[in-house]
């Protein structure tokens, strides 16, 4: 079995969780045992976000996750001021930060500043890997992490919707981006502190979450169906 299925993925599952799942209904299909089967995907998602992941079948298929992954992505994101969260998201420990109430003005001027090509210090609480060890690994045992900033590239940050705390964007961003860093950004600008609160993957380059189907549906008789090369 080869090719690539969109998938939409659940609050709650790791990107890990999917390639399981599906890993596991490939297997029964060709009546081989799971970790026979060749299942990966281009880029992953943290558990709270939801949305799409490209997943990759077959060995003609996963030696292209290197090149797929560097795809532009697309999030629709919803960020919280006025709090902050040890790792970013809603999975934190959360702390009142401020109870300032920025305007309009004040937050379509601090998402400004982030178009283009920036500077970004990814999430302590990433899986980057620091000699060796993931991020995240080295965070939850509570050891320092110091990670390098790097550049990346916002193509688009815009506005969709704003009622404090809540506020509301689309972006457009190159691979590497890390949303929850992005949010952390622009709640230091505006002097809120800020965290993700809800994150949603709408596209990956040409590929749409509208074309997607929802982990639960895929089963041993439509997967095919569902497929494409």
């Amino acid at each position: 079995m080869q090719g690539m299925l969109l998938v939409d993925k659940p609050a709650g599952w790791t990107s890990f969780d999917v390639v399981n799942y599906v890993r596991r209904i490939v297997a029964n299909a060709e009546g081989k045992r799971p970790k026979h089967v060749k299942v990966g995907h281009t880029g992953t998602l943290d558990p709270f976000a939801t949305g799409l992941l490209v997943l990759l079948i077959g060995k003609d298929y996963t030696r292209r996750a290197a090149e797929l992954s560097k795809l532009d992505k697309t999030y629709e994101v919803t960020i919280r001021l006025g709090q902050t969260s040890s790792t970013g998201d809603p999975e934190g420990d959360v702390i009142a930060v401020s109870d300032t109430v920025p305007d309009q003005k004040a937050v379509q001027e601090a998402a400004s500043r982030f178009r283009g090509q920036i500077e970004q210090i990814p999430p302590a609480y990433s899986a980057i890997k620091i000699n060796g060890q993931r991020a995240y690994k080295l965070a939850r045992a509570g050891k320092e992490v110091v990670i390098e900033p790097r550049q990346v590239t916002i193509n688009r940050l815009e506005v969709t919707d704003y009622k404090y705390p809540e506020l509301k964007l689309v972006a457009d961003v190159s691979s590497g981006t890390y949303i929850r860093a992005l949010a952390e950004d622009i709640g230091k600008v505006l002097r809120t502190g800020a965290y993700t609160l809800i994150l949603r993957r709408s596209s990956i380059g040409d590929f749409s979450v509208d074309n997607a189907v929802e982990t639960k549906q895929i089963n041993l008789d439509n997967m095919i169906d569902y497929m494409f090369k």
